[in-house]
């Protein structure tokens, strides 16, 4: 089957867009392969070489562990490694600072394509004579298996809604707010207080979610519309919201033909 998609909002890291038609539970198993299937690297064994810091070393490796690393697609294979180091120390004893603060972008890795989605990430402050020196195995694995290897911080969907124009509000009818959250899709565009045409997506940020500011003075009907899903998808960086999208399609794709191998066996 083919699906139309339709972008609202696209960047590096967010997305949000339309696709249709699709059924409800295909679109909870997209999602789903967003947050499961899509494997991302992630520190998981940590030496520590020295660490006179005010911090348990455990501590020290679950910080490492939530820091997101770049993630190419296609590049490695679930359970290659790739080693990391850190080795910073605190400030001397005639510094003015009193601490110095490593961050996510002091991790030299030692493969140049795996490496912090974000330098600026506090990991610990030291302080004068302290130091952290470790070396850390970060590992490509699924987030099915743990929470730290999902590229998907925000990732969800709701039904797209389409806005009737049921007529002019009365004179005594009362003034309440029309929330609606998401993006709605336009079928009454000579009422609206702007520009607009048939069939534009429009995020209901624009008008506030209030209805009653993008149509004044008319009264609305709001309804799904059947078979058409809104996905809001944000990543940690480790991949881009695109790839993420893709390769969760993907995974959906090899399963479907896996089964379908298996049961023609």
């Amino acid at each position: 089957m083919d699906y139309e998609v339709q972008f609202v909002e696209r960047g590096e890291r967010e997305t949000r867009f339309v696709a249709r038609p699709m059924t409800p539970a295909f679109a909870n198993g997209i999602r789903r392969a967003m947050l499961a299937d899509v494997p991302t690297f992630s520190v998981d064994n940590v030496r520590v070489i020295e660490n006179s810091s005010v911090m348990f070393d455990e501590q020290i490796g679950l910080r490492l562990g939530l820091v997101p690393l770049t993630t190419p697609p296609n590049e490695f294979d679930i359970g290659d490694e790739v080693t990391l180091s850190l080795d910073v120390s605190g400030p001397s004893r005639d510094s003015p600072e009193e601490t110095r603060t490593a961050y996510s972008g002091d991790i030299v890795s030692h493969d140049e394509m795996v490496e912090p989605a974000d330098g600026n990430i506090p990991v610990i402050d030291l302080k004068a004579d302290q130091r952290l020196q470790v070396e850390a195995d970060a590992v490509l694995d699924v987030g099915r298996e743990h929470a730290k290897h999902q590229g998907g911080v925000a990732v969800g969907y709701r039904h797209l809604q389409r806005v009737e124009d049921a007529g002019e509000r009365g004179e005594f009818d009362d003034d309440d707010a029309h929330i609606v959250r998401g993006v709605i899709e336009e079928s009454a565009p000579e009422h609206v207080d702007g520009d607009a045409s048939e069939g534009d997506l429009v995020a209901t940020e624009a008008f506030d979610h209030d209805l009653r500011n993008r149509y004044p003075g008319r009264d609305l009907d709001v309804s799904d519309v059947e078979n058409a899903f809104v996905f809001d998808v944000e990543t940690d960086g480790s991949l881009s919201a695109d790839e993420l999208v893709d390769r969760a399609v993907g995974s959906l794709e090899a399963r479907g033909q896996e089964l379908k191998e298996a049961v023609q066996l």
